[in-house]
Protein backbone atom coordinates (compact mmCIF):
# COMPACT_ATOMS: atom_id res chain seq x y z
CA UNK A 1 0.00 0.00 0.00
CA UNK A 2 2.71 2.26 1.03
CA UNK A 3 4.68 2.15 -2.50
CA UNK A 4 1.50 2.44 -4.24
CA UNK A 5 1.08 5.88 -2.58
CA UNK A 6 4.54 7.09 -3.19
CA UNK A 7 4.23 6.26 -6.89
CA UNK A 8 0.60 8.08 -6.96
CA UNK A 9 2.28 11.03 -5.17
CA UNK A 10 4.00 12.77 -7.57
CA UNK A 11 1.00 12.31 -10.26
CA UNK A 12 -1.65 13.44 -7.98
CA UNK A 13 0.58 16.66 -7.03
CA UNK A 14 1.46 16.95 -10.95
CA UNK A 15 -2.39 16.85 -11.95
CA UNK A 16 -3.18 19.42 -9.30
CA UNK A 17 -0.37 22.06 -10.23
CA UNK A 18 -1.54 21.02 -13.74
CA UNK A 19 -5.40 22.34 -13.10
CA UNK A 20 -4.43 25.59 -11.36
CA UNK A 21 -1.69 26.57 -13.84
CA UNK A 22 -5.01 26.25 -16.29
CA UNK A 23 -6.97 28.11 -14.90
CA UNK A 24 -4.49 30.97 -14.76
CA UNK A 25 -3.27 31.17 -18.31
CA UNK A 26 -4.71 33.81 -19.98
CA UNK A 27 -5.88 35.69 -17.24
CA UNK A 28 -4.48 39.79 -17.11
CA UNK A 29 -2.39 39.63 -13.36
CA UNK A 30 -2.86 43.31 -13.06
CA UNK A 31 -6.73 43.19 -13.27
CA UNK A 32 -8.49 42.83 -10.28
CA UNK A 33 -12.12 42.79 -9.37
CA UNK A 34 -13.94 46.26 -8.40
CA UNK A 35 -16.11 45.30 -4.98
CA UNK A 36 -17.57 48.35 -5.22
CA UNK A 37 -18.80 48.49 -9.26
CA UNK A 38 -21.88 50.79 -9.46
CA UNK A 39 -21.94 50.94 -5.91
CA UNK A 40 -21.69 54.36 -3.70
CA UNK A 41 -18.57 55.58 -2.69
CA UNK A 42 -19.02 54.17 1.13
CA UNK A 43 -19.98 56.52 3.29
CA UNK A 44 -17.08 57.80 5.11
CA UNK A 45 -15.86 61.29 7.25
CA UNK A 46 -12.22 62.37 6.81
CA UNK A 47 -10.39 65.75 6.55
CA UNK A 48 -8.49 67.36 3.45
CA UNK A 49 -4.76 66.95 3.73
CA UNK A 50 -4.70 70.79 3.16
CA UNK A 51 -5.00 71.35 6.54
CA UNK A 52 -6.20 67.87 8.56
CA UNK A 53 -9.39 69.61 10.21
CA UNK A 54 -12.16 70.76 7.31
CA UNK A 55 -14.56 67.76 7.17
CA UNK A 56 -15.16 66.06 4.04
CA UNK A 57 -17.19 63.15 3.30
CA UNK A 58 -19.17 61.45 0.50
CA UNK A 59 -20.82 64.03 -0.15
CA UNK A 60 -17.86 65.75 -1.99
CA UNK A 61 -17.85 63.08 -4.98
CA UNK A 62 -20.93 63.94 -6.31
CA UNK A 63 -22.01 66.16 -8.49
CA UNK A 64 -18.97 65.94 -11.20
CA UNK A 65 -17.90 62.96 -12.97
CA UNK A 66 -14.32 62.42 -11.08
CA UNK A 67 -11.30 60.28 -11.01
CA UNK A 68 -10.37 59.24 -7.87
CA UNK A 69 -6.67 58.76 -7.12
CA UNK A 70 -5.06 56.73 -4.65
CA UNK A 71 -1.54 58.21 -3.98
CA UNK A 72 1.48 57.83 -1.35
CA UNK A 73 4.60 59.49 -1.18
CA UNK A 74 5.67 55.85 -0.13
CA UNK A 75 4.71 54.27 -3.54
CA UNK A 76 7.15 54.71 -6.10
CA UNK A 77 4.84 54.42 -8.89
CA UNK A 78 2.91 57.26 -7.74
CA UNK A 79 5.73 59.20 -8.19
CA UNK A 80 6.21 57.37 -11.93
CA UNK A 81 2.07 58.27 -12.53
CA UNK A 82 2.22 61.83 -10.82
CA UNK A 83 3.25 63.73 -14.08
CA UNK A 84 0.88 62.59 -15.87
CA UNK A 85 -1.72 63.29 -13.54
CA UNK A 86 -0.67 66.72 -13.55
CA UNK A 87 -1.08 66.88 -17.23
CA UNK A 88 -4.41 65.76 -17.21
CA UNK A 89 -5.34 68.06 -14.78
CA UNK A 90 -4.17 70.97 -16.54
CA UNK A 91 -6.02 69.66 -19.91
CA UNK A 92 -9.73 70.04 -17.18
CA UNK A 93 -9.97 66.81 -16.07
CA UNK A 94 -11.31 66.57 -12.32
CA UNK A 95 -8.95 64.67 -10.46
CA UNK A 96 -9.69 63.69 -6.83
CA UNK A 97 -6.62 62.67 -4.12
CA UNK A 98 -6.93 60.24 -1.56
CA UNK A 99 -3.73 60.43 0.06
CA UNK A 100 -3.87 57.00 1.54
CA UNK A 101 -1.75 55.40 4.72
CA UNK A 102 0.64 58.16 4.54
CA UNK A 103 2.21 60.71 6.85
CA UNK A 104 0.45 64.59 5.81
CA UNK A 105 3.79 66.57 5.96
CA UNK A 106 5.58 64.59 3.12
CA UNK A 107 2.55 64.28 1.05
CA UNK A 108 1.89 68.12 1.14
CA UNK A 109 6.03 68.41 0.90
CA UNK A 110 5.59 65.53 -2.80
CA UNK A 111 2.49 68.17 -3.70
CA UNK A 112 4.74 71.45 -3.33
CA UNK A 113 7.44 69.83 -5.48
CA UNK A 114 6.14 68.11 -7.75
CA UNK A 115 2.52 70.27 -8.36
CA UNK A 116 -0.66 69.07 -7.43
CA UNK A 117 -3.27 67.77 -9.92
CA UNK A 118 -6.03 67.31 -7.39
CA UNK A 119 -9.14 69.54 -7.10
CA UNK A 120 -9.20 68.24 -3.72
CA UNK A 121 -7.47 65.39 -1.49
CA UNK A 122 -8.83 63.09 0.98
CA UNK A 123 -6.41 62.43 3.86
CA UNK A 124 -6.70 58.48 4.82
CA UNK A 125 -3.45 58.38 7.13
CA UNK A 126 -4.99 54.69 8.28
CA UNK A 127 -6.35 53.57 4.98
CA UNK A 128 -10.58 53.50 6.03
CA UNK A 129 -12.01 54.62 3.06
CA UNK A 130 -9.29 52.73 0.91
CA UNK A 131 -9.93 49.42 2.96
CA UNK A 132 -14.39 50.21 1.86
CA UNK A 133 -13.24 51.06 -1.38
CA UNK A 134 -11.50 47.61 -2.19
CA UNK A 135 -7.88 49.25 -2.13
CA UNK A 136 -5.74 46.63 -2.68
CA UNK A 137 -2.34 49.21 -3.01
CA UNK A 138 -1.42 52.47 -4.49
CA UNK A 139 -1.64 53.84 -7.20
CA UNK A 140 -5.23 52.59 -8.09
CA UNK A 141 -7.42 55.18 -10.02
CA UNK A 142 -11.66 54.83 -9.95
CA UNK A 143 -14.09 56.79 -12.01
CA UNK A 144 -16.93 58.12 -9.82
CA UNK A 145 -20.13 59.23 -11.39
CA UNK A 146 -22.01 62.82 -10.80
CA UNK A 147 -23.63 60.57 -8.33
CA UNK A 148 -21.08 59.38 -6.24
CA UNK A 149 -20.83 55.97 -7.45
CA UNK A 150 -17.80 54.21 -8.36
CA UNK A 151 -17.75 53.01 -12.15
CA UNK A 152 -14.69 51.57 -13.19
CA UNK A 153 -11.09 50.70 -11.35
CA UNK A 154 -7.63 51.10 -12.45
CA UNK A 155 -5.03 49.40 -10.65
CA UNK A 156 -1.52 50.84 -11.45
CA UNK A 157 0.16 53.62 -12.94
CA UNK A 158 -2.23 56.11 -15.02
CA UNK A 159 -0.36 56.85 -18.00
CA UNK A 160 -1.18 58.17 -21.51
CA UNK A 161 -2.07 54.85 -22.83
CA UNK A 162 -4.19 53.92 -19.92
CA UNK A 163 -5.82 56.97 -20.40
CA UNK A 164 -6.83 56.70 -23.74
CA UNK A 165 -7.69 53.23 -23.88
CA UNK A 166 -9.57 52.56 -20.49
CA UNK A 167 -10.08 55.55 -18.84
CA UNK A 168 -11.31 58.52 -20.96
CA UNK A 169 -13.86 56.60 -22.80
CA UNK A 170 -15.81 55.91 -19.70
CA UNK A 171 -14.94 59.10 -18.26
CA UNK A 172 -15.84 60.86 -21.08
CA UNK A 173 -19.05 58.68 -21.92
CA UNK A 174 -20.51 59.23 -17.92
CA UNK A 175 -20.11 63.23 -18.66
CA UNK A 176 -22.12 62.94 -21.43
CA UNK A 177 -24.79 61.36 -19.33
CA UNK A 178 -24.68 64.24 -16.92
Amino acid sequence: MNKRLIYLTPLILAVGLGFILFTAIGKDPNHLETARLNDPVPAFELTVLADQTTAITHDALKGEVRLLNVWATWCPACRDEHPYLVELAESGVNVVGLNYKDEAKAALNWLATLGNPYTFNIYDPRGSLGFDLGVYGAPETYIIDTHGVVRFRHVGVVNEKVWIEKLKPIYESLGKQG
